[in-house]
C-alpha cells in the first residue's frame, strides 16, 4: 500500500468509534436553555438532560424541575463534559439528549405478549451503560421474538441515536420500558406469574437445565460487575452459561443472545 493510500484510508479503532458515536449522538442533542425549554414544552421524548454542576442560575433550576416532571433523567456534570459534548459551542450550561422513540411501560410489554397469544419473553438489562451493548441486546431481542426490554432509569444507556444505530432499527419494533426501580419491577413481574432468570458465572443451574418455555424474564447484568446484589436476590433462578475456554465470561449482548435463543429452541419444541 502506497503512502498516499495510507493517508486516504479511513481511521480505525477506538478513535474512529468515538468519532462515530459523537456524530450519531449529535443527531439527538438539544443545546441551549431556550431550545431545551421548548423541547420540554412540546412534549419531546427526552432521554437525559445534562446540567452544569454547581450552577445556581434560576433558569437552569427551572429546566431541571420541568425535566424531572416530564420523567427525564437529570444529571449534574462538570462544564468541561458539556463543552466536549457540544457541537454548537453555545450550550449555556445545559444539553438534552432526545430519545429516538417514546418509552413503553412494563404493562405495554405484557400486553404485547397477550395480543400475540404467547407466553411473555422479556429481557431485563441491569445497568448496561455501553450503548453498543444495549443496542445489540435490543437487536437480538427483536430477532428472537422477545416481547420487550426493560432498563433502569439510572446508570444505564437510554434510547439514544447510538443505541438505535447499533440495534439496526430494532428499536422501532421492540418496546423498551424504563423503570425507576428494577427490584420493584421484578417483584411485580413475579406477582404476575413471570419467572425471573438471572445470568451469573456461578449460577445455581446450567442454562440447559432452565425451563424457559413459560413466562420468563431474562436478566443481563452490567458489563463490569454483572447483576447488582438486590437484583440477583430477586431472581427465581440464577443461570450459568457453560464455559469451556480459559476466559470465564461473555460480553453482555452475547450472553443475552445465548439465553434468548435457548428460550426460542425450547419454545419451538
Amino acid at each position: 500500500m502506497s503512502e498516499q493510500q495510507k493517508k486516504q484510508r479511513p481511521p480505525r479503532g477506538d478513535a474512529s468509534r468515538r468519532r462515530e458515536n459523537r456524530e450519531a449522538e449529535a443527531d439527538g442533542l438539544i443545546e441551549g436553555r431556550n431550545a431545551v425549554i421548548e423541547a420540554l414544552r412540546a412534549g419531546a421524548a427526552i432521554d437525559k438532560i445534562y446540567i452544569a454542576k454547581g450552577e445556581t442560575d434560576a433558569a437552569l433550576g427551572h429546566i431541571a424541575a420541568k425535566a424531572r416532571e416530564a420523567g427525564a433523567v437529570v444529571v449534574d456534570v462538570d462544564r468541561r463534559k458539556l463543552d466536549y459534548m457540544s457541537h454548537t459551542h453555545a450550550h449555556q450550561g445545559v444539553i438534552a439528549v432526545s430519545a429516538v422513540r417514546e418509552y413503553a411501560t412494563v404493562e405495554d410489554i405484557l400486553a404485547a405478549a397477550a395480543e400475540k397469544g404467547e407466553t411473555p419473553l422479556i429481557v431485563v438489562c441491569d445497568e448496561l451503560s455501553d450503548p453498543h451493548n444495549l443496542g445489540a441486546v435490543i437487536r437480538t431481542a427483536e430477532c428472537a421474538g422477545a416481547h420487550g426490554v426493560i432498563i433502569p432509569k439510572r446508570r444505564s444507556a437510554g434510547l439514544t441515536a447510538v443505541v438505535a444505530k447499533t440495534s439496526a432499527g430494532a428499536v422501532s419494533y421492540v418496546p423498551v420500558a424504563r423503570v425507576p426501580n428494577l427490584t420493584s419491577t421484578l417483584k411485580d413481574l413475579k406477582k404476575q406469574g413471570v419467572w425471573v432468570f438471572g445470568t451469573a458465572a456461578g449460577g445455581d443451574i446450567s442454562l440447559y437445565q432452565a425451563d424457559l418455555k413459560g413466562p420468563a424474564a431474562i436478566v443481563i447484568g452490567s458489563e463490569g460487575s454483572g447483576m447488582s446484589r438486590l437484583v440477583a436476590e430477586n431472581c427465581d433462578f440464577t443461570v450459568r452459561i457453560p464455559m469451556k475456554g480459559q476466559i470465564n465470561s461473555l460480553n453482555a449482548s452475547a450472553a443475552a443472545a445465548i439465553l434468548l435463543y435457548e428460550a426460542v429452541r425450547q419454545r419451538l419444541g
